[in-house]
């Protein structure tokens, strides 16, 4: 269990899972750049999140639901949760809206799920699916919270603790996810890339005899 002024942001293990060190700029060097994926995703994140409370024959929907696990020491808030009704009960289901289209690496729905176990938590009621909303093809994703995804969230979760708790920012991946991303004139991961390099030079020369 951790305390509450150690709960990092819930939005901080899709940043991981995507690159270890854009995380650790975003929530460690408090750096963010705006592109045009990130301004599509925040103009699509306005609109869901409202503040506001609807309700359609047996779903309630809340959107911005303020989100905490004392267990996984994570704080955050949910797009929108619908709570479905089961005769006397209103079970939640949450829904997270993303721009694009539905993605081969699991970050989204590992954030998702993180939502899920956080409103086990605060309700005590058990949360076995909910949907990501993509912008691109204006579709739903049904996600279910199986024992492996929950406990992919539980290992982000610890990795993103010591990641911050370290206070060290990774070495750049320089890969494929390097062209999306807004991060990318302050990660410089070529240059970057190349700066080790001449470190590792230049300790090699200071070992040899």
């Amino acid at each position: 269990m951790y305390a509450e002024a150690d709960f990092i942001p819930l939005s901080s293990l899709q940043h991981y899972l995507y690159c270890p060190r854009q995380c650790a700029l975003i929530h460690l060097e408090e750096i963010w750049t705006e592109n045009t994926y990130t301004a599509e995703g925040r103009l699509l994140h306005e609109k869901a999140d409202s503040g506001k409370s609807g309700r359609r024959g047996g779903v309630k929907t809340v959107t911005s639901l303020l989100l905490r696990s004392a267990e996984l020491g994570l704080s955050g808030k949910a797009d929108a949760v619908e709570f479905h009704r089961h005769g006397d009960v209103w079970l939640p289901y949450p829904v997270e809206y993303k721009r694009g289209r539905p993605k081969k690496h699991n970050a989204d729905r590992v954030q998702l799920c993180a939502q899920a176990m956080c409103l086990e938590e605060m309700l005590d009621l058990a949360v076995p699916e909910g949907a990501l909303f993509y912008g691109k093809t204006r579709r739903r994703q049904t996600v279910l919270f199986d024992a492996d995804l929950r406990e992919t969230v539980q290992k982000a979760a610890r990795d993103v603790h010591d990641l911050l708790e370290r206070g060290a920012t990774p070495p750049p991946l320089a890969d494929e996810r390097c062209s999306a991303c807004s991060l990318f004139g302050d990660c410089l991961p070529k240059a970057s890339g190349r700066r080790r390099a001449v470190l590792r030079y230049l300790e090699s020369l200071r070992e040899s005899p």
